[in-house]
């Protein structure tokens, strides 16, 4: 929950245990390959776990996903970084990086190096601000153009061009305090991708996601995507709502994507209307099953698993759906001749948690937050809040206005004791909200838990890992989220289908960072030109 007063095989190596840092198994030497695809496409499923795509090919033997499974690599221990929110895990599978490296930790987080949104006079300004990946940086966060107001949306949405860049209101974006100039999402991730490198080597690169803010996938340089579209999810849809109140609209939504891949396929633009070649790197987010996960029920149907843990009537027939959009793409693959030509890397940016519907426990974070406020005040006369910033999901992630060891130690010993019932700071009882955390990293902690230097400037001060089933939530009725470390956050599918591909299944653990490099590598490119791979030395998929 986000606080309105804060917001919230061609180069052959061995992969090792999955860590917060990622693989660090030696790369092979630069040298670059040779290629095993013109193309590659990244399917992935927000939501979808590990657990998720071995019971629908167990039931659908003849399924397209099936298909996938048994004609490729299936690495059924795949990992997803902590935390497990759709930023850090996208950036990942295109960086090669884990969140100390590419500096990215949520979609809604804090930089104590930034000068906040809005500053124009930046001598003597005090640093501190909110870095928003979310709609709210939207021109028109009701639009799912974001605000470009083109004619016909959203019958016409495909009709979308331009940079997403242009969607965004700089207004809504922090200040380097350096330039006085906005932070654009490219240019706060710290590390170059996949899309850069290919375009760097004069091949064409394409992605359709969720947010505008998405543009940070452009890497440092601006340019990586030549064909970025990012139709605005939290939009206003048709049926009323944004896209992900009910699944019916998020299919509708995930369909324009699903089309504008199709396109691409066909050496078309997303939008169908210009010849552009067929991408190199190329690909989507799906929304559908994570919606499927979160929602108690729609169009009819129970949402989430059943109590053996196993998919419920809705998301069944969302896995259905989703079985089906990934067949049409890889007919159309065949249709185009492509698909002896064509790598497709399946994964998913997070999972969702708890699978086990008796475990769920939502808490409103908002009372255990103001008690924490209301305490450093009474503690320290005169000081103010002492969270700056929080983004609560099935984590607890805090930036805070003093990060002193005595502030960090204040705001751990708080949290750690908020259950059951005790004292309040006068010694009266007093019930407390239960925190619904098992563990706190505070200060030098918490850095050294993300494995970066303490006092960096966006790592959180405060990271606390909830009991299995906490989903943090005020009024939604949700039954299930992500952005934690549980397994049900982190145990995501990767699949890898073409040319060259092993057919079988690798146990071996393995991080959803591998897929940078190993896309890198089956187009003939060297995966070490990517920045995250030669820091946290991350290894080609085994």
């Amino acid at each position: 929950m986000r606080r309105p007063w804060v917001r919230k095989r061609w180069i052959r190596a061995a992969a090792a245990g999955a860590g917060l840092l990622g693989c660090t198994a030696a790369l092979a030497p630069a040298a670059q390959a040779q290629p095993k695809s013109a193309h590659v496409l990244l399917l992935s499923v927000d939501g979808l776990h590990q657990a998720d795509l071995d019971w629908y090919v167990a039931k659908h033997p003849q399924s397209a996903l099936a298909s996938l499974v048994r004609q490729g690599t299936d690495y059924d221990h795949a990992s997803t970084p902590v935390p497990s929110d759709s930023f850090p895990g996208m950036v990942a599978q295109v960086t090669g990086g884990n969140p100390a490296t590419t500096g990215v930790y949520y979609d809604d987080t804090y930089d104590t190096a930034l000068l906040p949104a809005g500053t124009t006079t930046c001598a003597g300004a005090k640093p501190g601000a909110e870095v928003d990946y979310t709609e709210d940086l939207d021109r028109d966060k009701t639009a799912i153009d974001a605000g470009q107001g083109l004619p016909g949306l959203p019958a016409g949405v495909l009709g979308m061009t331009g940079m997403p860049r242009s969607l965004l209101n700089p207004a809504a974006l922090p200040v380097d305090p350096k330039t006085c100039k906005p932070v654009y999402p490219y240019q706060d991730l710290k590390v170059n991708t996949v899309f850069e490198v290919a375009h760097a080597a004069g091949l064409r690169t394409a992605w359709s996601d969720k947010h505008p803010a998405y543009d940070i996938l452009n890497g440092p340089s601006g340019t990586g995507i030549d064909d970025l579209f990012t139709p605005e999810i939290n939009s206003n849809a048709p049926a009323g709502g944004d896209w992900s109140t009910d699944n019916a609209s998020t299919r509708t939504y995930d369909g324009y994507k699903v089309k504008a891949v199709l396109n691409e396929i066909d050496g078309l633009d997303h939008s169908g209307t210009r010849q552009a070649g067929t991408p190199a790197v190329f690909g989507m987010n799906f929304q559908s099953v994570s919606t499927a996960q979160k929602l108690p029920a729609s169009d009819g149907k129970q949402g989430g698993y059943l109590a053996d843990g196993t998919p419920g009537p809705l998301l069944t027939d969302t896995l259905g759906w989703l079985d089906q959009q990934v067949g049409a793409m890889t007919a159309e693959l065949r249709t185009r001749h492509l698909a002896d030509d064509t790598t497709i890397v399946l994964s998913a940016k997070h999972g969702q948690s708890p699978t086990r519907p008796s475990a769920l426990t939502r808490i409103d974070d908002g009372p255990l937050l103001d008690g924490l406020n209301s305490a450093w005040r009474a503690a320290h006369p005169g000081s103010g809040d002492l969270v700056a910033h929080a983004v609560d999901d099935d984590a607890m992630l805090l930036w805070l206005t003093d990060r002193s060891p005595a502030a960090t130690e204040f705001a751990k010993t708080y949290l750690l004791a908020r259950s059951g019932t005790g004292n309040d700071i006068n010694g009266a009882p007093k019930p407390f909200v239960h925190s619904g955390l098992t563990t706190v990293y505070a200060g030098p902690d918490a850095a050294r838990y993300f494995r970066v230097a303490p006092g960096d400037s966006r790592v959180p001060d405060i990271m606390g890992v909830a009991q299995y089933g906490i989903v943090y939530t005020g009024g939604q009725k949700k039954i299930a989220e992500h952005g934690g470390a549980a397994a049900d956050d982190r145990a995501v599918p990767i699949v890898v289908d073409g040319p060259g591909v092993h057919h079988g299944t690798v146990t071996t653990s393995v991080e959803t960072t591998q897929i940078a490099p190993t896309i890198l590598a089956a187009l003939g490119l060297d995966p070490t030109a990517l920045r995250a791979v030669q820091l946290e030395h991350t290894a080609v998929l085994p």
